[in-house]
């Protein structure tokens, strides 16, 4: 029995192996959670106030958010501009010397299995749209296709949320009256831990072995910046 091709059967599904929006949300947390809570914890660990630990943390969220913001802003839109620099070379050269971008796209589908005459013949086919025949150029030589290039607003808006959500949670505790590093902790350590599981949803790693590996990482990372922290202050610097 013959089926068509909106008949055909899906029998298994791909994870979105780019991460999709939850990569950066995750990451971006993660570092801010990381980060403000080591230094929260180094202040707190030379001695410090209440009132100087919750100025650091929101100090460090703020700082934190803004250059993370700056900088993925930066290279998104140097990516970007750099991407459609190229596209661009592209365009003309497709108008300038069409016969020479239809072999070069016949030698790509020759390359990637097909016969000869039938790669010649696809590419015949989809250079007659010059639109087409850009997008199929410009995916292929340089992984990019026009008018779907990303957001650098959206990227720095992304990174300074998702730090500053991060970053403010180790500092929570200290907001509500705590006067011991021990709440920020646990909250760090929840955080943590829960971060890392779901970068388990975008690896092949187990969610408990994903969050133990960030727990660990971050948890060592803010010990040492305590030790410093107290060292600093028992010396009176």
């Amino acid at each position: 029995m013959s089926a068509t091709v909106a008949e055909t059967e899906i029998h298994h599904e791909h994870r979105d192996v780019t991460g999709g929006w939850l990569r950066p949300a995750v990451f971006g947390a993660m570092d801010g959670l990381v980060s403000n809570f080591a230094l929260i914890a180094g202040v707190a660990g030379g001695g410090a106030p209440q009132k100087v630990v919750v100025l650091a943390g929101l100090a460090g969220l703020a700082a934190g958010a803004f250059s993370m913001a700056a900088g993925e802003y930066i290279s998104v839109a140097s990516q970007a501009e750099l991407a459609e620099a190229e596209i661009e070379i592209e365009r003309r050269e497709l108008v300038r010397n069409p016969g020479d971008e239809q072999a070069e796209l016949a030698q790509l589908y020759e390359s990637r299995g097909l016969e000869p005459e039938l790669a010649v013949e696809v590419a015949r086919q989809l250079s007659r749209d010059p639109e087409k025949a850009l997008r199929i150029h410009t995916q292929a030589e340089l992984g990019v296709t026009p008018g779907d290039l990303p957001s650098p607003l959206l990227a720095a808006g992304s990174s300074f949320l998702s730090f500053a959500v991060g970053a403010f949670l180790p500092v929570l505790p200290y907001l509500f009256g705590a006067t011991s590093l021990l709440p920020a902790a646990l909250i760090a350590a929840a955080g943590l831990f829960s971060a890392g599981a779901m970068v388990a949803k975008i690896t092949t790693r187990a969610w408990w072995f994903s969050g133990l590996r960030q727990l660990i990482l971050g948890g060592a990372a803010a010990a040492i910046t305590y030790v410093v922290g107290s060292l600093i202050g028992a010396n009176g610097l």
